[in-house]
């Protein structure tokens, strides 16, 4: 019987092992297939060929699989730096949110990024970038929207006549009356 091969383009090594990198949890399962080859009788060198790793890093599964056992396989909770803002102070912001910016003393109609901003270190005494702040106002379930501008005191009478001084000529001169 003739041996199966996988003649796709789409499916190398390299894409395997990237779609790896990008699917949670498959980084378990490749640990699981490389130290079932090891207990097959794979050396480390071909374990992490196969794989794209380094030896040194099939030599490290094996030391952890010999000292922890069948609980190194999976990934364990790494720490990191501590939210700024915790749960309570999150459902207080969504609240203020759905409110205007004007009641809690900033001149603004809206709230965006920077409005955020103000508000975080006025209230909290919490300073983020302006794009974290989007970030957080996304999360929260709102949506940023340009503002649109209309200029208050403009009025309708003398527009004509402005804009009619504000035309050039072709030749780029000033108009000539």
């Amino acid at each position: 019987m003739k041996a199966l091969t996988l003649r796709n383009p789409s499916l190398t090594k390299e894409i395997l092992l990237r779609k790896a990198d990008e699917t949670p949890g498959a980084w378990i399962g490749i640990r699981i297939a490389g130290l079932l080859l090891i207990l097959s009788g794979w050396k480390s060198t071909q374990v992490a060929e196969l794989f794209g790793l380094t030896r040194w890093a099939v030599v490290k599964w094996i030391q952890k699989a010999n000292s922890d056992g069948v609980e190194m396989v999976t990934d364990r909770a790494r720490s990191g730096r501590p939210p700024r803002l915790d749960p309570d102070v999150l459902n207080k912001l969504d609240e203020a949110l759905s409110k205007s910016p004007q009641d809690f003393g900033i001149s603004r109609a809206k709230w965006d990024g920077v409005v955020f901003v103000e508000y975080l270190k006025k209230a909290y005494h919490v300073e983020i970038h302006v794009r974290h702040a989007q970030r957080l106002i996304k999360k929260l379930g709102y949506s940023l929207r340009r503002p649109m501008y209309r200029f208050v005191q403009a009025k309708q009478e003398g527009v004509e006549e402005f804009r009619e001084t504000l035309k050039k000529t072709p030749d780029g001169s000033e108009k000539q009356e």
